[in-house]
């Protein structure tokens, strides 16, 4: 996926989005940032959320089943994706062991972590280097045995 299709998705996923919330128009204008009238335009397929909004859109729904099924591999992890496209990844090293962490789950080159104040999860491997993060255990979970084979 590039960044085109990307925004493409979101801008359709718009208006089912704000109705799977049931926001009005002027409080998910609000929500994205942009205007009232920016925001019909784009519902009627006039303009574009472009790559800044579209980021918003899918950073602050980040939860909807709407974006979830448009973005089956996770809808922040597509934008990382998109936004480091012919990249090498650069993981962040993080502390071993740290006391705000629980193991949930660990094989021959990951670790599975929740933090026990924020209650998200992150993926790490045996490098203690970050590889990704969510609410979504489920969404880890499967990237911990996509990555494992």
């Amino acid at each position: 996926m590039d960044r085109n299709e990307f925004i493409n998705i979101c801008n359709s996923k718009l208006k089912l989005v704000r109705t799977e919330f049931s926001f009005s128009q002027d409080k998910m204008a609000n929500m994205l940032g942009i205007s009232k009238k920016t925001l019909v335009e784009i519902e009627k397929g006039r303009s574009s959320l472009g790559w800044s909004g579209s980021v918003v859109l899918c950073s602050v729904f980040f939860e909807s089943q709407i974006l979830r099924d448009a973005f089956t591999n996770g809808v922040l992890d597509t934008i990382h994706f998109i936004a480091f496209e012919n990249s090498e990844p650069e993981y962040r090293r993080t502390h071993s062991h740290s006391i705000w962490w629980q193991t949930i789950a660990e094989d021959d080159n990951y670790i599975l972590e929740q933090n026990i104040v924020s209650q998200h999860y992150r993926l790490i491997n045996k490098n203690y280097e970050v590889i990704a993060s969510s609410f979504n255990m489920e969404d880890l979970k499967v990237m911990m045995n996509m990555k494992g084979e």
